[in-house]
């Protein structure tokens, strides 16, 4: 049996981006809670900043505006920088709720 995360979510990097400047505490089963700074975020995932505790392919489960509690898989990692992958897809309509909430300036969000 193979080990780390099944994802059967395909590798969705190009995926469009939001900045955003988000900090949450996420839930670890080794560490516990853990400090994550959001700053940027996809449908698929997020990339993070002040990881480095967590190792590839470990989840962290947070709690998101408008999405509510969700896992998350560390995908890379280098330095302080992480990306992660989310478990599921985040719905189209419940996406663009978290951006409104997550980046109130229009300009810096995509045009829809």
């Amino acid at each position: 049996m193979g080990v780390g995360a099944q994802l059967t979510v395909t590798d969705m990097r190009r995926a469009a981006r939001h900045p955003v400047d988000h900090k949450v505490i996420g839930e670890h089963r080794r560490l516990g809670d853990v400090h994550l700074h959001i700053i940027n975020i996809s449908a698929h995932g997020f990339m993070a900043e002040g990881v480095t505790e967590i190792d590839r392919g470990e989840r962290v489960s947070i709690r998101l505006p408008d999405i509510g509690r969700i896992e998350a898989h560390l995908i890379w990692a280098t330095g302080e920088r992480a990306g992660f992958q989310f478990e599921r897809i985040i719905r189209l309509e419940d996406f663009m709720k978290m951006i409104d909430t997550l980046q109130p300036n229009p300009r810096l969000r995509r045009p829809r």
